[in-house]
């Protein structure tokens, strides 16, 4: 299912890219690069769950983005991204506010995104994103405050089999979409966006002799964009 999802997603992808040679709609050749920055609300999705809290993180990169056709009032292209992108998890303990246990993880991340838009070519224009990503982890870190041990104590069942635990797949792989709004002017094109990423991965091992069967990231990011055309 995971790999019919992820197919599934770089297909259609693929279709937005590829409508660059169609005859249907009127044609734009409207190539545009630029920057992005924003922060992310992580959690993970564990199985079995573990509480938490919104994990805020930083989010920020270079985004390619190519118009190729408007199609009566939709206009079509494709986004490609490349950012940096903290993710992770805060551990939430809802007698013991003092105790944290927080992971973070950082990880460099390519959106392959389809671009539908409806607006004027100058002015506001309301886009929609969707396509896959993939991300490779490049370091993680572990904080813990409190007294944990006392913690414990008092409540054994607590899940702590993810504390100091390795990361098994560093590669990561899932769903992105996003809706936002994009200002065109001549100085440039702005855009702020919403997106939800779905992550399809485990970072832990998920055997059926491994603890977690689920271990997958879903974040919330807020952007904002500059784009400068290079081509029209």
């Amino acid at each position: 299912m995971k790999t019919k999802l992820l197919f599934t997603a770089f297909a259609f992808f693929f279709l937005c890219l590829s409508r660059a040679g169609a005859q249907v709609g009127e044609q734009r050749y409207n190539l545009a690069l630029g920057v992005n920055g924003g922060i992310n609300l992580n959690r993970v999705s564990f199985s079995p769950t573990i509480e938490q809290k919104n994990l805020l993180g930083i989010n920020g990169g270079f985004t390619a983005r190519y118009i190729c056709e408007k199609y009566f009032s939709m206009i079509c292209g494709a986004q490609v991204e490349v950012n940096f992108s903290q993710r992770g998890w805060d551990e939430f303990y809802e007698y013991y506010p003092d105790v944290h246990y927080t992971r973070t993880m950082n990880y460099v991340e390519i959106p392959f995104l389809a671009h539908l838009a409806f607006g004027k070519d100058r002015g506001m224009q309301f886009f929609i994103n969707i396509g896959p990503q993939i991300g490779f982890l490049i370091s993680d870190s572990e904080k813990q405050s409190g007294d944990m041990d006392g913690m414990l104590e008092n409540n054994p069942y607590a899940d702590t089999e993810q504390h100091g635990k390795p990361i098994d797949n560093e590669f990561d792989y899932g769903i992105a979409g996003g809706l936002g709004v994009e200002l065109r002017t001549k100085a440039g094109n702005f855009l702020v966006e919403g997106r939800y990423y779905f992550g399809l991965s485990d970072f832990f091992s998920s055997t059926k002799k491994d603890y977690f069967a689920r271990s997958a990231h879903g974040t919330i990011t807020a952007k904002i964009t500059y784009l400068f055309d290079i081509t029209k």
